[in-house]
């Protein structure tokens, strides 16, 4: 058989025949879930299902007026749907590498944008960026994630996790920063000065700042960033 034949290609690129886990990768560009009962996925996620699954955008008030409120004042889509029903699902997100994380009574934060899915034994809720920088940077409101249960989350090329230790702050870019351990609050600086105003920055004049105990993951791309590295 030529290593160009269509069987060859169906081959190379055909569905696993056994799925390793109810929520797992079938590529590293690609989700799959074995659904029973529902999770909740980043609107516009879905690729492919097989069975009886529905698709339900996430209500105004299912999650209380707080949290109603918080989404009202926010401008990036990070909207989400509940997928419920038997069957399997394929998500994705314009083709970025999709991550599971696996938390164990544990807690992380995740931009708002690359959030794909999670299970439903996962608590959640809107943190808004409150400070100026934070709303100037287009990352105003980020998802905290807490419990157990698996979340995946989505990068441009290869995530780098960088550990943060006390007295050892970590300083990122908002546009490259995916996620961080939960318990880390991140603070701002700003270097503003006169070329910044003109349009002659370097583009770095807003920076994350994480001191503490935990994690950070970044991604080699900067959504959002205007004239910036692609």
């Amino acid at each position: 058989m030529s290593e160009y034949s269509v069987q060859e290609f169906i081959n190379k690129t055909k569905k696993r025949s056994e799925p390793k886990d109810g929520f797992d990768l079938e590529t590293d560009r690609l989700l799959e879930v074995e659904l029973t009962k529902k999770i909740w996925a980043k609107v516009g996620s879905m690729v492919s299902y097989t069975g009886n699954i529905k698709f339900e955008r996430e209500r105004m008030l299912e999650h209380g007026a707080s949290r109603m409120l918080k989404k009202t004042f926010t401008s990036e889509g990070a909207s989400l749907m509940k997928a419920f029903g038997q069957g399997t699902l394929f998500l994705a997100d314009q083709g970025k590498k999709v991550t599971i994380l696996e938390l164990h009574n544990e807690k992380i934060t995740v931009n708002g944008n690359d959030l794909l899915a999670f299970e439903p034994t996962i608590e959640w809720d809107i943190h808004l960026m409150r400070k100026l920088a934070g709303m100037m940077s287009g990352g105003l409101f980020n998802i905290s994630l807490d419990g157990n249960g698996k979340v995946a989350i989505t990068t441009y090329y290869e995530p780098l996790t960088l550990l943060v230790e006390p007295g050892k702050p970590v300083l990122t870019d908002p546009k490259a920063t995916v996620a961080w351990s939960g318990h880390l609050q991140p603070e701002f600086r700003t270097d503003f000065n006169y070329r910044t105003f003109i349009g002659r920055g370097s583009g770095e004049s807003i920076q994350m700042e994480f001191d503490g105990h935990g994690f950070v993951i970044v991604q080699p791309y900067f959504e959002g960033r205007r004239g910036g590295s692609r």
